[in-house]
């Protein structure tokens, strides 16, 4: 579970983009030695100490005019207010100077946890550059490399140390989902069918709703909670800075739900954004429903359901787990049914089969169909287990991993649903050399 959002603040430069791409492992932020690289904020997570949490990368802010410095300065204080933790990266070669006093009187007013990181002190002769960095008022300063990753382990510990320790799962004994998609598809107006009620500001004008919402319910005697979310943009369509904003929330919303409800606009029909935004549904591990709203603006005949229908699983081969409803919000139309299946995908995450019947069945699998040689062995399945759900996660104890061919893995995947459903959900298959 995503514990927390942590954003890298500081004037141009300093080397934010570097300490990034260290805290998250990967070189995702463009490095370049020139002021004004990074101008967009980028997302991505990182683990520490079994802890996860979302990192945000910004772009210098500094006094002067230069290009660009109006909207990295917008991006950067949305950037502040979605945070729950700030990290404020200072640049230990040149100092303190008065864009560091002008950031940090930026900070200030959030009222929220900041961390002092000073960055290129790569070597010992520069540690004593940092105490300077006292007179900012921001604590003790935190001596870091991102080029070497020196003191990158200490920034973690700090980090981790500002997020709660008590255990607490919310809306606990409820079904959780949220409803993803490109802007102007129909979310809002969907919520409102479901929930039969006027709660989400419904307008034709792409960008409406800019928050997550959450409305808590039962229905049938189950616990429910809908989360609403703003529309995901193609991440180089995005020019608002608000918009980044909400693609935010979306992320967040995708993180605590159980489900996730693409919506597809059947009018306009399928887009290449519609495969971004279930990537990150997929991405996070959750059951998806597609549902195909605006039904009711498509003119039908014997074969439209099916030919759309076909589309759709041409489109998202990677979601040929996931059920697919026709609704309108508009005339209610199988508006019903969108519970029913909601309530199926939960279940086919929460799905346990014992070890004795997995086995069983995968058994059988292996017996009718053997693997065959690939990487210079033949794969030897001892035994499987599964190890959790929501997803469901399998494990096959094996001689070597690397003689699995990925299409023997779909093979195995395939009869594990045939066998046990798992309807709605990703169905993780891992290997593990047998002890």
């Amino acid at each position: 579970m995503v514990e927390a959002v942590v954003a890298f603040i500081g004037k141009p430069n300093v080397g934010k983009s570097t300490i990034f791409n260290r805290v998250i492992g990967e070189k995702r932020a463009i490095i370049e030695d020139t002021p004004g690289v990074t101008r967009d904020r980028l997302y991505a997570k990182a683990m520490w100490l079994g802890k996860e949490f979302r990192v945000i990368d910004t772009g210098g802010i500094e006094l002067k005019d230069a290009p660009f410095q109006e909207s990295i300065k917008m991006q950067a204080e949305i950037a502040m207010e979605e945070a729950d933790i700030i990290v404020y990266v200072g640049d230990g070669r040149s100092g303190v100077d008065s864009n560091d006093e002008y950031v940090c009187s930026l900070l200030r007013k959030w009222k929220k946890p900041i961390i002092l990181a000073v960055n290129k002190i790569d070597d010992g002769h520069l540690l004593n550059n940092i105490y300077d960095f006292y007179s900012l008022g921001l604590g003790d300063p935190i001596a870091v490399s991102g080029i070497h990753g020196v003191g990158i382990g200490d920034l973690l510990d700090k980090i981790i140390s500002y997020f709660s320790n008590k255990v607490y799962e919310e809306y606990e004994n409820s079904i959780k989902f949220c409803f993803i998609g490109r802007p102007n598809v129909g979310k809002s107006s969907l919520t409102n069918a479901i929930l039969g009620q006027e709660r989400v500001i419904v307008s034709s004008i792409e960008g409406t709703t800019r928050d997550a919402i959450d409305t808590p319910f039962v229905k049938d005697g189950k616990e429910y909670v809908a989360i609403d979310t703003a529309g995901l943009k193609k991440k180089g369509k995005i020019f608002e800075s608000i918009d980044k904003y909400a693609a935010l929330r979306a992320l967040r919303a995708i993180d605590r739900s159980d489900v996730c409800v693409l919506v597809i606009d059947a009018s306009t029909g399928i887009r290449e954004q519609d495969k971004h935004v279930a990537g990150y549904a997929t991405e996070a591990g959750k059951s998806i429903l597609i549902v195909v709203n605006k039904w009711d603006l498509v003119k039908k005949d014997s074969h439209t359901m099916a030919s759309f229908e076909k589309k759709v699983r041409d489109e998202f081969k990677f979601l040929s787990f996931a059920p697919i409803v026709f609704v309108s919000a508009v005339t209610k139309e199988r508006i019903g049914n969108v519970f029913s299946l909601i309530n199926e995908c939960y279940e086919g995450a929460s799905t346990r089969i014992s070890t004795s019947v997995l086995n069983e069945v995968l058994l059988e699998a292996i017996l009718r169909n053997p693997p065959v040689e690939f990487n210079g062995g033949i794969l030897k399945i001892s035994y499987v287990n599964q190890v959790s759900v929501r997803p469901p996660v399998i494990i096959l104890f094996v001689n070597n991993p690397e003689y699995l061919h990925f299409s023997y893995a779909r093979f195995l995947e395939n009869k594990l649903r045939e066998a046990f459903g798992f309807v709605g959900t990703p169905l993780v298959i891992k290997c593990r050399v047998k002890n």
